[in-house]
């Protein structure tokens, strides 16, 4: 009788972890585990959260009958780390330093790698992340920005986009690696990568501006325009990080950062709301027109993906403006969960070779 791998996923949020256990592709059990604000705000660093939720995650598990004795791997959401290729890596002593130090950025999601690690190291299995944010694979080309101490990075949804990537390559019955995609990733930020052969040789730096905007984010502005609004509203950077991350895009035009509010009021005949919004629109179809020359216009299909994807207005307006370039797949919503179980896997069936992260400085950083 063949071997059914089973692999526990998690994925950490602000302020809940969401967990999954996969037999190979099966997802049998789910849970969203909230955590209350003063519990957390008992740590005073980020890393020490760490112990606390694991506490939780096992807690749940056995509440509901899962025998965690029976997991052959642990796969955690990737955090900030400095730049690798994508796949899967083994959760090692490398990366949990960096982890816990915060050496390339504070964010819960590098809680991710470090939960994984510690119930790896309990149950004796191995611990895993899967494609994070970090994933750089751009051209030498694609990294000049035109100011030489502001190099071009690579910060994208890679999780998601590589997730949906291998989806539409199954369902054209060909492999990842043999394809040529523009996988546009749209939720509170949006990325539009260039996937070619398996690498994404380009894709825009959502996390820092570039891009289209979105609900929340500003996108890519005029510089010079841009450098006089911060000069005249005597913004430190504090504010002006809330201003173009957390309040532009729709919320600044409309008020709202809903979705589903401004299709109402699209329906209700409200003709500036509709201008906004297939601005956005607009400017993700300019961002895969651009995106489809890295590939040279040799596009087997455009991917769109994440939350916004659920929207058939949003997803019409782009096919209709970039359907000369490829037919559109769409893949509403996010791909977390069922993506860090595959990576882990393909490991464990020997389809992939773990790969393992490596310090580039000993400093000590952060918290």
């Amino acid at each position: 009788m063949d071997t059914v791998y089973r692999i526990l996923t998690v994925n950490p949020e602000l302020s809940a972890t969401n967990i999954g256990v996969f037999d190979e592709e099966v997802c049998i059990f789910e849970k969203t585990i909230h955590h209350q604000a003063d519990e957390l705000g008992k740590f005073a660093r980020l890393w020490e959260q760490a112990a606390y939720r694991e506490k939780e995650i096992l807690h749940h598990l056995d509440y509901e009958g899962m025998n965690i004795s029976k997991l052959n791997a642990v796969s955690g959401r990737g955090g900030l780390l400095h730049p690798i290729e994508g796949g899967t890596y083994a959760v090692e002593d490398d990366m949990v330093a960096d982890l816990k130090q915060n050496a390339y950025g504070k964010h819960v999601s590098n809680l991710g790698g470090l939960i994984a690690y510690d119930i790896g190291k309990h149950l004796h299995i191995p611990a895993f992340v899967v494609d994070p944010v970090v994933v750089d694979e751009l051209e030498p080309v694609a990294r000049i920005s035109g100011l030489p101490e502001l190099p071009r990075k690579s910060i994208f949804h890679a999780l998601n986009q590589k997730a949906v990537a291998r989806m539409a390559a199954d369902e054209m019955q060909t492999k990842y690696e043999n394809t040529n995609f523009i996988v546009v990733h749209m939720g509170f930020g949006i990325t539009i990568g260039a996937h070619q052969k398996g690498s994404v040789i380009d894709v825009n730096n959502g996390l820092n501006g570039e891009g289209p905007f979105s609900t929340t984010r500003a996108g890519s502005l005029p510089v010079g325009d841009l450098m006089n609004w911060c000069l005249s509203k005597g913004y430190g950077i504090n504010e002006i990080s809330e201003q173009l991350f957390f309040r532009s895009g729709l919320r600044a035009y409309l008020d709202t950062d809903d979705i589903e509010i401004v299709e109402t009021k699209i329906e209700h005949g409200d003709q500036y709301a509709k201008l906004i919004y297939e601005a956005m629109a607009y400017q993700i179809s300019k961002e895969i027109g651009a995106v489809s020359v890295a590939l040279c216009g040799q596009v087997d299909a455009i991917v769109l993906t994440g939350m916004l994807a659920h929207q058939k207005r949003l997803t019409s307006f782009i096919s209709r403006r970039v359907e000369w370039i490829a037919d559109t797949l769409v893949y509403p919503g996010e791909y977390v969960m069922p993506a860090l179980a595959a990576g882990a896997l393909r490991i464990l069936k020997g389809e992939e070779i773990a790969k393992h992260y490596k310090r580039i400085r000993e400093e000590q950083y952060g918290d």
